[in-house]
């Protein structure tokens, strides 16, 4: 049965979200969709949402905490793309630093460093050192590393 016919009474909404966010942290907004999704009414959501965060199923801290971690460590992702990501997903910045916190600066080198490696080795095909550089600048700051640090790494790993 498709969510959007089915009618769920607040009991019921609470408890699919009570799931919905013990499977994986939720943000307030990702409950928000998922609740408007299923049907339920402004009313509904305002009582539901404080009880998510008074039984602790929603926590925006822990939730910017787990995030930064997994895309950091799963995806490779740079503190500028994190702090992109959260943002739109509506936390405020000191939720964002917090959240920032669970990366540390060691790690966070070694990973670029490694990635960098890894792309400028797969661009070994371009001849032209700064089509090679700009590639390889272009593919890091998507990922979201800073612009100091790429453009450093490109002139250490391609130099003149």
């Amino acid at each position: 049965m498709d969510m959007q016919q089915q009618s769920f009474t607040v009991e019921q909404a609470t408890r699919s979200i009570e799931r919905y966010c013990a499977y994986q942290e939720r943000c307030h907004q990702d409950v928000e969709r998922k609740l408007k999704k299923m049907g339920m009414i402004p009313d509904a959501i305002d009582q539901i949402i404080p009880h998510l965060l008074q039984h602790n199923f929603l926590n925006e801290t822990r939730f910017a905490k787990s995030f930064a971690r997994g895309k950091f460590r799963i995806k490779s992702w740079g503190r500028q793309r994190i702090v992109r990501e959260l943002r739109a997903k509506g936390l405020n910045k000191r939720t964002i630093d917090i959240g920032l916190t669970e990366i540390s600066d060691a790690d966070y080198e070694a990973v670029f460093d490694t990635l960098s490696r890894k792309r400028n080795s797969q661009l070994e095909s371009e001849t032209n050192k700064y089509k090679r550089r700009k590639k390889l600048a272009d593919y890091l700051l998507y990922r979201g590393w800073e612009s100091h640090l790429v453009y450093a790494k490109a002139v250490e790993l391609i130099p003149d």
